[in-house]
């Protein structure tokens, strides 16, 4: 049997939520070009709570929800998870 470290559990996790968070935002985008059913900005949301850094690179990079007043709490999610994840590597001195 592999045994996992559980902080790299917790990375790979991490890593999978933002990137779908950034493939949601992507795929919305693409359907909001196509006039198609769109995903609703709430699950975009959660997700981008979920998963801010692949939220904010994907807002970014494709030009989607930018103006939208309630995605400003995009880098708000942003700064409390990498605060959190700054604080945790300096407590674990990794």
């Amino acid at each position: 049997m592999i045994a996992i470290d559980p902080l790299t559990a917790l990375a790979g996790l991490y890593l999978g939520l933002n990137l779908i968070a950034a493939l949601a935002f992507a795929y919305d985008k693409s359907r909001a070009k196509r006039n198609a059913w769109r995903t609703s900005e709430g699950v975009l949301l959660v997700l981008a709570f979920l998963g801010p850094f692949g939220a904010f690179l994907s807002m970014q990079v494709f030009r989607h929800k930018t103006r939208k007043l309630k995605f400003f709490l995009v880098p708000v999610f942003l700064a409390i998870h990498g605060s959190f994840i700054l604080y945790l590597l300096l407590i674990l001195r990794l």
